[in-house]
């Protein structure tokens, strides 16, 4: 389905089946960052219950992730739906494409945040419910409404509802917190930045062009560089207390905290240098090591558990 040649905010169309409408709403979910933020969640329920915590409980922490977390993206394409328009990543969403009209999609979003807090409510525990809670309108709200339009500090800020699925997986399981849970957490925090600032790098003239200040736009590409490099290092350091916080966790996870994290910091020293010998710097090859990094580390920790 192509875009209305008039992109006017809240103006909608017709879709032409009921199949385009659902994937219209599907797409406001963001159900590609959803997939790799609940990669983290099972590996955090499985350390929270030294092995398999139960496939109900499993199936409704995940579903109920699943639903926070689209609640929250699908708000943030709502209430950014005017800047959406404005960058070629994003001007064919649904909203600023006409597909969806705003105030639908704010129900939607609204409607997917009641439902996942009563998921969770029901079939996990009161923390990991509130955890979720806060999550989304950390996300929502304090991020998208409040510090992403006025602060180079945004995707740190971000990162902390970004690494919550953590927290809320291993309070579905035990209904408190551990210093597993916050090493973990810990890592995920660290590793969004370098993550998400090379893909923020890839498109610094669309945000520019959106008046977004991301640290890609009000920062030189060298300082860009040098701050991810210094979070891959953190990501790495903060993995390798996951071993010693952890009494069942073994060789297996301090192989693969130490070789992945070595692997991450590698290459944003690489993009670096890039960087600096004025080459093309590719970002998205440190964005595409970094979703291989979190997807390996976290099988990495369910085998532990389970060996």
């Amino acid at each position: 389905m192509t875009a209305i040649a008039d992109r006017s905010v809240g103006r909608a169309r017709p879709v032409r089946s009921a199949r385009a409408t659902v994937a219209a709403y599907v797409s406001l979910t963001k159900p590609k960052l959803v997939e790799l933020l609940l990669v983290t969640t099972l590996p955090a329920m499985m350390l929270a219950a030294g092995g398999w915590p139960g496939t109900g409980l499993v199936v409704a922490t995940l579903v109920g992730g699943m639903l926070a977390a689209g609640a929250a993206n699908t708000i943030n394409c709502w209430y950014d739906r005017d800047i959406d328009r404005l960058m070629s990543r994003t001007r064919d969403r649904p909203i600023p494409s006409g597909v969806i009209a705003p105030r639908n999609a704010l129900v939607f979003g609204v409607l997917l945040a009641w439902v996942s807090l009563v998921l969770l409510g029901l079939f996990t525990t009161p923390l990991a419910t509130a955890l979720a809670a806060a999550a989304v309108l950390a996300y929502s709200v304090l991020y998208t409404m409040v510090l992403k339009r006025r602060t180079r500090h945004n995707t740190v800020f971000g990162g902390l509802p970004g690494a919550a699925p953590v927290l809320i997986g291993w309070a579905a399981v035990t209904g408190s917190l551990d210093w597993p849970a916050f090493v973990f957490f810990g890592i995920v925090f660290c590793w969004q930045m370098p993550h998400f600032w090379a893909l923020a790098s890839r498109f610094r003239f669309d945000y520019f062009r959106a008046g977004v200040p991301m640290l890609s736009v009000v920062a030189g590409p060298v300082t860009v560089g040098r701050q991810s490099v210094a979070w891959a290092w953190g990501t790495l350091g903060t993995s390798l207390l996951m071993v010693p916080a952890t009494p069942q966790l073994g060789w297996v996870t301090g192989v693969a905290t130490l070789g992945l994290g070595a692997w991450y910091v590698a290459e944003s020293h690489a993009w670096l240098r890039r960087i600096k010998a004025d080459v093309p710097d590719r970002p998205m090859r440190l964005f595409s090591v970094s979703i291989t990094y979190m997807t390996l580390l976290s099988i990495a920790l369910v085998a532990d558990v389970l060996v």
